[in-house]
This record gives structure tokens, sequence and C-alpha cells, in this order.
């Protein structure tokens, strides 16, 4: 059977810290047919410092006149709408998923909550103690690895494994872990991996689709793709290529003010990045080389067998000019005709005759 990709519709901040936006947003995920919606839960507070600056895209997109804790506190979402958007989310036969950039939105979303999974977004590849944190609460995770080498996904990795198997997290248990049968175990039992690469929008030629299949080779996990390209094109690709899960920002309005908005596709987008990486998902099949049930059908009409190339008596010998191969296909193998020449005809045959 054909494995089905996961598809992650991404709202994100794209409801600009407003409630009702939000379940617009979880309604336009639905309709576009995604398997889950994701939003991201933080508090600004706790999530960057009094210090921190925006990034270029979103000082082009919000302004420069503000801090990056100011632009986030306008991007909030509230325990009480988290649980209404959960509770819609359900009604509208769509998963949901959230991003904790901070211990206690983590808190909020495992044990309050109670998600079945998690995502961390490539922000969070170096944060270790949420990392552990996230592996303590035993829910499986997809985690994004945008600007990270291989060697910075390993060790969020070891980090991830020390949580799941309850060790005291340090340098030392961290190293052990990278060799350590059980943490494997729990990974491979837990863990996707995103390509990612974290730019808004990002281009195309930096999308590096070909590190899926080094991450994979690399870790043996599953491996999919966070898509910030423009268009759905980029994510159609991965999709081509096995990504297990698409992730892909949306919006409601591509214009509206906001730092994701720009770098996100609108709802008959959404639909048309859905309808593509279904069909291309179900192309990929299983694998097995052998005739599809579609062209079963086409076997005789397309392939050809032994025929009498001229009219042959009874007990003529048979020769390359005597015999050829002709459609249709339902009669002898053309590997045969070798083994025909020199031997008697043990019938008459007329022009295109079956030589049986």
């Amino acid at each position: 059977m054909s494995r089905k990709t996961l598809i992650i519709a991404e709202a994100g901040v794209n409801h600009d810290g407003d409630f009702d936006a939000a379940v617009a947003l979880v309604d336009a995920a639905a309709d576009a047919g995604a398997d889950v919606v994701k939003f991201q839960t933080f508090s600004a507070d706790k999530l960057a410092s009094r210090k921190a600056e925006k990034a270029a895209y979103q000082k082009v997109a919000t302004g420069a006149g503000e801090s990056q804790r100011d632009m986030l506190r306008r991007l909030e979402l509230g325990h009480d709408a988290h649980r209404r958007l959960v509770k819609h989310a359900a009604e509208r036969g769509i998963g949901f998923l959230s991003t904790p950039f901070d211990l206690e939105s983590l808190a909020f979303l495992s044990d309050d909550l109670r998600l079945p999974q998690l995502k961390l977004g490539s922000g969070e590849v170096t944060n270790a103690p949420l990392l552990v944190a996230v592996g303590r609460t035993g829910r499986p995770v997809v985690l994004s690895t945008g600007m990270a080498n291989l060697g910075e996904v390993e060790l969020a990795l070891a980090a991830l494994a020390v949580g799941y198997l309850g060790r005291e997290p340090n340098r030392a248990a961290f190293a052990r872990a990278l060799s350590d049968a059980a943490a494997w175990e729990a990974l491979r039992r837990n863990v996707t991996l995103l390509q990612c690469t974290t730019q808004y929008p990002a281009p195309a030629a930096d999308a590096n689709l070909g590190a899926m299949a080094t991450l994979r080779a690399a870790f043996g996990l599953p491996v999919g793709y966070s898509d910030h390209c423009l268009g759905i094109n980029v994510s159609l690709a991965a999709a081509a290529l096995g990504a297990v899960a698409i992730e892909k920002h949306f919006t409601l309005d591509r214009t509206r003010p906001g730092p994701d908005h720009a770098a996100s596709l609108e709802p008959g987008e959404l639909k048309q990045l859905v309808d593509g990486v279904r069909e291309i998902s179900a192309s990929l099949g299983d694998g097995l080389k052998t005739p599809r049930a579609s062209e079963v059908p086409n076997i005789p009409v397309a392939r050809k067998s032994i025929v009498a190339a001229r009219p042959i008596a009874r007990g003529e010998r048979l020769t390359l000019d005597a015999i050829t191969t002709k459609r249709p296909g339902d009669g002898r193998s053309p590997f045969d005709i070798w083994d025909l020449v020199g031997t008697e005809a043990t019938a008459d045959y007329d022009e295109d005759d079956a030589i049986r």
C-alpha cells in the first residue's frame, strides 16, 4: 500500500492574536483537507528577552519600531483560546498540534490539553532544557531542523533520548545516549525529523531537499519537510522524495500585516497543496515492481507472441525467416523463438497464425 503523507497546515501566529481569526484558520485547514492544523504556544516574556531584536524579515513585515518581545505579545493566544480551538478542531475532524517555546507552555500542552503529539520548531534544536522536558512527557515529537548541522541534530536527539529514558541531563549523559541502543529505540518510536530552511520566505535554491535522505540515512528516523518557500512546488517535490510529513504556513490573507503572512499560502493554495501531495503520495506505491491492476488487461494487447511469418506446412523445419513476433501477446513467448528454430512444425500455419 502507498503511504499517506501527513499534511500539517501551519496557522502559527497568522491569527494575529485574534481568536475569531484562529477559528477561521482551523476551518480553512479542515476545508482544504489537511490532516492537522498547528498553532504556536508561548509567553512573550518567557520566549524573548527585552534585548532580542526582530529578524530582518519581521522588520520588513511589521516595522522596526518595536522589540521582538512586543511583537510577540500581540500574537499570543491564551489558554482558554487554546482549549476552545482544540474543541473546534475536533468538531471539524482535523487534528490539533502546537509548538511550545517555553517550559510552561510545554506543560500546558502536555498536561492540560493532553495533546497526543508535540512539535518543536527549528529554534529549539539547541534548547537542551526544552528538548529534555519534551522527552519526559513521553509524547511523540516532530522536530524541525532549520539552521542546524548534522552534529547539532544528533545532539538534539540525544537530549530527547535522555528525557524519554528519564535520565539526569548533562553533557556526559548526552554523549552516552548516542551509543545507547535503548535511547535509539525510544527515538525511533517517537521522533520525526523535518528538513527546513529558516527564512521567510526561503529561496527554493536553499530548500536542500536532498538533506532529507541524509537525515534518514544518519539517524534511521522518519523524515519530512517544513516548507517556507513561496508557492507549493517545493512541498510537492518533497512529497515525491518520500517526505512522511509536509508542514506549510497558511493564512486567510497574505496581504495582512504580521511576520509570517507574506510567506504563507492562502486557503485555495493550501487546497491545491493538499490535493497535489495526496496524488503524489498515492503515486509512490508500494515499491514492488509488479504489473499494476490497471495495466494487466493491456499485457496481451501490447506484448507479442511467436507467429508464422509466412505459410508453413506441417513437418517443415522452422527457420528464423519462417517465424516472427507480433501482437497479441497471448501465445508463445518471443524468448522461445531460438528454441523453435530447427524443429518441425506440428501443424499447417497461415501467415500470422500463433505457433503452438
